[in-house]
């Protein structure tokens, strides 16, 4: 039996509370705050799941809204935009324990990747954003494309010309 996966958004049938990526953070924000987000319309979590077991999250991302001051971004970058910068975030992403290291992350970056270029479309948005809590998580975004300022080590920043040529590979 091969499992087929989906990505949805995060609904009242997902067993959040069973949800364990190792890290009590976005595990409580999953479990306690990201429907009534989603709900209310301040970020939208979304939940990589097994459509033989639906109710099941193996991972899940979150995305938001935000503005950002241009020094804030790589100075290359920063140039080409005014003061202030709209732009998508990935305000988190986390794997359960027991399936990570599968590429689970990878497969919700890229959805994330592709519903910020999707809005893009239909708004102002420079890019997609990402904090990355220490330099492992660091190193992991900036494999993708991800750029960084040397000072700031949470804050990566993908602009939408670097999405649309990541989502061309």
């Amino acid at each position: 039996m091969s499992s087929i996966l989906t990505i949805e958004t995060l609904s009242k049938t997902h067993h959040r509370n069973a949800f364990d990526c190792g890290d009590e953070l976005p595990n409580y924000f999953l479990q306690k705050i990201a429907r009534q987000h989603n709900d209310k319309g301040l970020s939208k979590t979304f939940v990589l799941v097994d459509r033989q077991q639906p109710e099941e999250i193996i991972a899940f991302m979150t995305l938001v809204v935000c503005e950002v001051l241009a020094d804030q971004i790589p100075h290359q970058w920063a140039k080409k935009y005014p003061d202030k910068i709209p732009a998508a975030k990935l305000a988190r992403l986390a794997v359960a324990k027991d399936q990570q290291r599968k590429g689970y992350g990878q497969l919700l970056l890229i959805d994330a990747l592709q519903k910020t270029l999707d809005a893009s479309q239909v708004m102002g948005i420079a890019g997609l954003f990402v904090d990355a809590k220490h330099k492992q998580a660091q190193a992991y975004y900036q494999q993708f494309g991800f750029l960084a300022l040397p000072e700031q080590l949470d804050n990566l920043f993908m602009p939408i010309s670097t999405i649309i040529k990541s989502l061309s590979r």
